[in-house]
């Protein structure tokens, strides 16, 4: 943890800007479009001020990768080449292993498998290399996106796996084989050569396979890819996005294309900054990946009617999405392949500077070309207006609309009628849409607080106190206090403090963690270079760091100059009065009980007994309010 930098590994997943003292961008735990997600190089903590997401830098790697404590360990220490050594498993251990990560497993080593096969064996290097020689791929490019080759015949791959220790079972949901009712295992990709996906943290997650050039003679189905499992849902994945995911930041800028030998072909040319959908119509979840590292995508297809449709039909859902698009159909029936083996990286990119158009001009361009007919000329202004219609800038689409008025020859006021009707409709149904969400959400949080335990719930003041643990515990508030037994005098921390008074009369907070921070800070409070905010911000148990970072964090920090330096004394009456307010809700809470209790019980003896604690408790209550300023009114 030590050696992580906390904005290095989550720019990795993505794109930060500096602002003040921290870094901010959009949040990748929810669907965020304006930055609210906050990270701390100071602290070592990040915090989205939307969704409440907030950790250090292992938990990030938890949440984000979905692995555990010690999984995301081994995740940061790989990053920084740092050593971990442990035994290998066993075959029982293998199969212990949960099924995501066994997966994973599974999906890492038939890379390397397939990789091995492609450069060690007879056939994959006369069959396999071949094919890419003949695509002109060089040997640190095959490396850099680990091509592999599957060899022909049924049970090759299946064999090794099983031979490698790995169960039949998760083979079959990685997709790699697939199963015949007999119980044979047959291998999904014999005789393919290899594209494996990886995440944005580059696990491997699932593969790509092309048929050779020739056995492609009257087979529409070039390439087979792994179904849909636990790992991997083709509609969230975009092929090169770990190997990219730099240069997209860098240049503020990504590339779409189709399929995967474009995106191999322009690494090599020298343009990293390109991912594909590989085929599939573009989803809302990969344009929100593509947008946590930049707002601005040209769509680079073939100029053929298949790469128009293709550019079409993803262009609104960027649009919606706040991406500003370019489009480029490349000419004489090249794809970006083809252009990127013609063209040195330089060339490309002003190639395509050059001719990339803007979204509206190539939407006129293919929807009125040659169209004379009158309906079918309203059908498709009508549809560029749509498009226009989900801009949120109305700056923007002001700008649109008056391009579109030159360009088709409608007026701009009937254009600008068109386009309100739009917005309108567009936000009821977006209205409808968040009803509906909300509703499921509300559901959620009820089942969720019918689930809790009292003891995990925590009021206000709770949450006040224990962040004075958290930001100040190591402080001292009293100096030289004498002990009446020994004679001896002794400071008090704000945490020992605290321990002190509630441990007196046997309160304590309702919350088990907050209990566990209060402990292990009177514990470390005697140890020189304690830090309360450090320690429990990068502790070791990820729930008490997130508690710990959601109470050091403040959604906005004055500058430095601006901000009231805390002294001791304003320090010790703060927590003084914050441990009279807690004093105060438990008697409050006590008196509540009693009176309720009073209502029930018949026996006059036990009555008399009740009405005088509520009168103790009552004088005690006054007090405690004359202390805390508070006004009690019943």
């Amino acid at each position: 943890m030590n050696a992580s930098n906390i904005v290095e590994v989550i720019s990795d997943f993505v794109s930060l800007r500096k602002t003040g003292t921290s870094y901010k961008g959009l949040c990748p735990f929810h669907d965020d479009r304006t930055p609210s997600f906050s990270v701390s190089p100071v602290k070592g903590v990040y915090k989205c001020f939307s969704c409440g997401a907030a950790g250090n830098v292992v938990k990030f790697i938890m949440e984000h990768e979905q692995l555990t404590y010690p999984e995301a360990l081994k995740w940061l220490a790989n990053k920084y080449h740092i050593e971990v050594h442990e035994r290998e498993l066993t075959s029982e251990e293998k199969q212990q292993e949960n099924e995501r990560e066994s997966m994973f497993l599974v999906n890492e080593w038939a890379a390397k498998y397939f990789n091995d096969i492609l450069h060690n064996d007879v056939d994959g290097m006369a069959i396999g290399m071949q094919y890419f020689r003949s695509r002109g791929f060089r040997d640190d490019i095959i490396h850099k996106f680990q091509l592999g080759f599957c060899l022909s015949g049924r049970h090759a791959f299946a064999d090794a796996a099983l031979k490698a220790g790995f169960q039949k079972e998760f083979l079959v949901k990685t997709g790699l084989c697939f199963e015949r009712e007999n119980g044979e295992l047959v291998d999904r990709f014999n005789g393919r050569v290899m594209f494996p996906w990886l995440s944005v943290s580059g696990k491997v997650t699932a593969f790509g396979g092309r048929l050779l050039d020739s056995r492609t003679k009257g087979v529409s189905q070039k390439y087979v890819n792994s179904p849909d499992s636990v790992v991997y849902h083709k509609e969230r994945e975009l092929y090169g996005i770990y190997q990219a995911k730099k240069a997209i930041a860098k240049h503020d800028l990504v590339y779409m294309v189709e399929g995967y030998t474009d995106v191999v072909s322009m690494h090599q040319c020298g343009i990293e900054n390109v991912v594909a959908n590989s085929g599939t119509a573009l989803s809302v979840h990969q344009i929100r990946l593509l947008h946590r590292f930049t707002s601005n995508i040209v769509l680079l297809y073939d100029g053929d009617a298949a790469g128009q449709h293709a550019a079409l039909r993803g262009t609104d859902m960027l649009l919606a999405e706040a991406m500003n698009v370019k489009v480029l159909l490349l000419p004489d029936g090249k794809d970006p392949d083809e252009f990127a083996r013609s063209y040195s990286a330089e060339d490309f990119r002003k190639y395509i500077e050059d001719n990339q158009t803007d979204f509206i001009v190539f939407k006129i361009n293919v929807l009125l070309k040659g169209v004379t007919d009158p309906i079918k000329r309203s059908e498709a202004v009508g549809s560029i207006v749509q498009s226009i219609s989900v801009i949120k800038d109305p700056i923007l689409r002001d700008t649109y609309i008056r391009e579109c008025a030159n360009r088709t020859g409608v007026s701009e006021r009937t254009l600008m009628e068109q386009m309100n009707r739009n917005i309108y409709s567009n936000r009821e149904q977006q209205t409808r849409e968040q009803q509906q969400h909300r509703a499921a959400d509300i559901e959620e949080q009820r089942e969720e607080a019918q689930a809790m335990t009292s003891n995990q719930s925590a009021s206000k003041v709770e949450q006040m106190l224990i962040q004075a643990v958290v930001r100040d515990g190591e402080k001292i508030i009293f100096r030289d206090v004498k002990d009446e037994n020994s004679g001896q005098t002794y400071n008090l921390t704000v945490a020992q403090y605290i321990a002190y008074d509630l441990g007196s009369d046997n309160l304590g907070f309702s919350n088990e963690l907050y209990t566990k921070i209060l402990q292990e800070a009177v514990e470390h409070c005697g140890e020189e270079g304690f830090k309360a905010e450090e320690y429990f911000t990068q502790h070791a148990d990820i729930n008490i760091a997130s508690v710990a970072v959601r109470l050091s964090v403040d959604r906005f920090q004055l500058a430095e100059s601006l901000q009231v330096k805390e002294t001791e004394q304003t320090l010790r009456d703060r927590v003084l009065h914050l441990v009279a307010d807690l004093r105060l809700e438990y008697v409050s809470s006590r008196l509540k009980e009693l009176n309720a209790r009073l209502k029930q019980v018949k026996d006059p003896k036990e009555m008399q007994e009740i009405i005088e604690e509520i009168m103790k408790i009552q004088s005690l209550r006054s007090s405690l309010a004359k202390k805390t300023g508070s006004n009690i009114l019943a």
